[in-house]
């Protein structure tokens, strides 16, 4: 994390980036445990706590820069909720975790891709003459 409130917006995407590298490392252990009776599925909650953090009615910079980004940390969470359709107890479907998969990686490289632009937003910045 990076000491200035000129990187609140970096330091917001780098935490979203990190719930996203977690959540798919939670997926593929899932993917690997689709054959494993028993099992119950992993998830990572993240998004919900970002939004509550980003309520409020002042500007979008004032609500990044007043976020507590240590106390907003993604937590991993056994998904028992879903009802097996499998006699051995395992909640792993292998269509829903590789679709899972996929829109989680599309995330993390757009996150990525903020990074990168906000980071050239202020190379511009502090190059320009």
């Amino acid at each position: 994390m990076i000491g200035s409130n000129a990187f609140n917006y970096i330091n917001l995407i780098d935490k979203a980036a990190d719930a996203s590298w977690k959540r798919n490392e939670v997926i593929a252990n899932n993917i690997a445990n689709v054959d494993t009776p028993g099992y119950k599925r992993k998830d990572v909650q993240f998004q919900t706590y970002l939004q509550s953090a980003l309520l409020g009615d002042n500007s979008l910079d004032r609500r990044v820069a007043d976020i507590d980004l240590g106390s907003l940390d993604a937590t991993v969470y056994t998904d028992n909720s879903n009802l097996s359709y499998r006699l051995d107890g395992n909640n792993v479907d292998i269509d829903t975790e590789s679709s899972n998969l996929a829109e989680n990686q599309i995330r993390y490289y757009s996150l990525m891709d903020s990074m990168t632009q906000e980071f050239s937003r202020l190379k511009t910045v502090l190059t320009a003459r």
